[in-house]
């Protein structure tokens, strides 16, 4: 056996050995709840067809939404996981548009902290199957919505500003806008029924419908938001606190002291996220560990602890964390506890070979 075939059949034995079910999604899957989670920049990654219908299809670009939604599909509340081995399809800018990834997902698992750890441990062994030692970034986003909810700031900015969270540029985009603006008295609105009203009149005049496209209702909130957003102003104090804290990054423990120390500063309770991040600590081994404030998945359904691991040569070999809000984005009734992670094969491979 060559060793290319060898650490394939080893990857294939930790795959099995995870006590979970084998999942083996269709090759071609619905391409809208991709385009709904991932956004514009995932979906010109993905391999699309479209049926005579006209609803699009795309080749397997992952296997967590389509192991998602059967789960939801199937019934959820009961504890399960699953494991796969097999090829996904994206374009990229280098290397062929098919590859394989392995990885693992544990739902409704009844401790979540343990659920992290096998995840965890998965991803380090999967990597020591290809000899990697690997450099181990994490994140926290669950300890950035808990700075972000006790932030001095107006409601309408939270979800925005969360929203461009994992977004450095755009991110920094917004801070600088909300720098630079000006701090305006905010001027006397219409109440919503009086401004429903004047669109409904001015939508008639006009010859327009009133159902199709977006409703009076529909362009009377969207101006109010707006209009609240522009009125909202965020202290210069709150938007110096979220620069410091994204500006963390460092050996995992230098940067939680920084964390707790920038906390006690500020009089915000982010104990029990740090707490949760320093007992996932021994799981990662004598693996390098750093912690970068900043650092999320480009997905909003990611909820705790985020992780990356590279190579020597920089490449994400495995990725993952927990992504509580996933099954709800997708169909589920009520909040679902879901950890995670996908290894990219060919990458490892690579590795090998360099």
């Amino acid at each position: 056996m060559t060793g290319a075939a060898l650490r394939r059949a080893n990857l294939e034995s930790l795959v099995e050995a995870q006590g979970a079910t084998r999942a083996t999604p269709p090759l071609l899957l619905s391409a809208d709840p991709y385009f709904d989670l991932a956004g514009e920049e995932f979906g010109r990654r993905l391999l699309l067809t479209t049926d005579a219908s006209g609803a699009e299809y795309c080749l397997r670009p992952d296997f967590t939404l389509p192991i998602v939604a059967d789960y939801i599909a199937n019934g959820v509340g009961e504890p399960a996981a699953f494991s796969y081995l097999g090829a996904i399809f994206r374009q990229r800018e280098t290397g062929a548009a098919e590859f394989d990834q392995g990885g693992i997902e544990l739902l409704a698992q009844r401790d979540g902290d343990v659920a992290l750890d096998q995840v965890l441990t998965f991803a380090r062994a999967a990597l020591s199957i290809f000899g990697v030692s690997p450099v181990v970034r994490l994140g926290g986003v669950g300890l950035f919505e808990a700075l972000l909810a006790q932030a001095d700031m107006p409601d309408p900015w939270r979800s925005r500003i969360r929203h461009r969270f994992g977004h450095t540029e755009a991110l920094d985009r917004l801070l600088t806008r909300l720098e630079l603006a000006p701090d305006l008295p905010r001027e006397q609105q219409l109440s919503r029924d009086a401004l429903v009203a004047d669109v409904t009149e001015q939508m008639v005049a006009a010859g327009l419908s009133l159902s199709e496209g977006r409703t009076p209702e529909e362009i009377a909130d969207r101006y109010l938001e707006q209009q609240a957003l522009d009125a909202a102003h965020v202290p210069a104090s709150t938007l110096k606190l979220l620069r410091d804290y994204l500006a963390i990054s460092g050996p995992v423990l230098q940067a939680l002291t920084r964390i707790e120390g920038l906390a006690a500063e500020h009089r915000l309770m982010l104990g029990a996220p740090i707490r949760a991040i320093r007992r996932h600590l021994n799981g990662l081994g004598e693996a390098r560990v750093s912690f970068d404030a900043s650092f999320s998945p480009r997905l909003d359904y990611y909820t705790g602890i985020v992780f990356e691991m590279t190579g020597p040569n920089g490449d994400v070999l495995a990725s993952g964390g927990q992504y509580d809000r996933l099954l709800e984005r997708l169909g589920a009734k009520a909040p679902i506890a879901a950890s995670g992670c996908a290894v990219w094969v060919d990458r490892l491979e690579q590795e090998v070979r360099s």
